[in-house]
């Protein structure tokens, strides 16, 4: 099913191993075929991953974007960990991200994710955050 892209002036997306820059006017696009795609918003890198949430965001969205969940899987297991021991009041969250990695949905788990990652912002209970 293509996927109907818009991006902003400026806006960046990556899709694969690309990052394609918008020039300084809006665009319209349609992406066919079964290429993983991230809007650069919706992406975390290794200066912004400094929480174990981010740090299985980082790791999930490279498993996604490479198209190689094997290689990360010791990497992975090591952030879930990391995700399960630090916050376990999100246990529901954390094994709803792991069934989705074990069954191969990457895009889904990374949504799951998000909604980790603001479970860690303070003040925010689990029980609070709908994903």
């Amino acid at each position: 099913m293509p996927l109907r892209v818009e991006l902003k002036p400026f806006e960046r997306i990556v899709i694969g191993d690309t990052v394609i820059v918008n020039s300084n006017t809006r665009a319209r696009f349609i992406v066919e075929g079964d290429v993983p795609i991230l809007r650069e918003r919706d992406t975390v890198t290794a200066e912004t991953a400094d929480t174990p949430a981010k740090r299985l965001y980082l790791c999930v969205q490279t498993m996604y974007l490479k198209s190689d969940a094997g290689r990360y899987r010791a990497s992975y297991l090591a952030c879930i960990n990391e995700l399960r021991d630090a916050t376990p009041g999100a246990a529901r969250l954390v094994e709803e991200v792991d069934r989705h990695v074990s069954a191969g949905a990457l895009y889904k788990a990374l949504k799951e994710i998000r909604a980790l990652i603001q479970c860690e912002s303070p003040g925010i209970a689990p029980a609070e955050v709908v994903p």
